[in-house]
């Protein structure tokens, strides 16, 4: 069984004129970060590999779960590939996670995470908004045949304020 844990950047600044990708994180973002993952945590059993885009948004809200769930460093892993706004190629970077890894958690962006979400899980989210967690479990023991998911647990930072 495999379980994928989507996880969209917090909310970020448009207050500096910065590229995309070195955007950081608005208070709010660290706020409901933090709130996420405190209560993730109660969902959360060990061993979970973290993957992160490298956007400062996205890394920012990674590194709050890593420290929250007290993920070690070995199991923490920033791919280039995962600053994508393309469902598809979030499922291939997905389908790829070696087998020996039962639990993958993934920081990303929309309209990616969303599409995944949607594509992947048994319940449609019109947006996971920022902050936004999905937890979804496939009845596979291989990545490259993930489908048909059950759409388990879904945080939103609005109903945890």
């Amino acid at each position: 069984m495999k379980r994928l844990i989507l996880v969209r950047h917090g909310k970020s600044s448009w207050k500096h004129d910065l590229p995309d990708h070195e955007r950081p994180l608005r208070k709010r973002g660290y706020r409901d970060g933090r709130k996420v993952a405190g209560t993730f945590k109660e969902f959360y059993s060990p061993t979970a590999s973290l993957w992160s885009s490298p956007a400062t948004r996205a890394l920012e809200t990674a590194k709050m779960f890593k420290e929250e769930l007290k993920v070690p460093d070995k199991m923490f892993t920033i791919r280039q590939d995962l600053y994508t706004f393309d469902a598809n190629e979030l499922l291939e970077i997905i389908k790829s996670c070696p087998d020996s890894i039962d639990k993958l958690i993934i920081f990303g962006h929309n309209p990616a995470i969303t599409n995944a979400v949607n594509s992947l899980g048994d319940k449609n989210l019109d947006n996971l908004p920022t902050t936004g967690l999905c937890v979804i479990d496939f009845e596979s023991n291989k990545w490259e045949r993930i489908k048909n998911g059950r759409t388990i647990i879904t945080l939103l930072p609005k109903n945890l304020r």
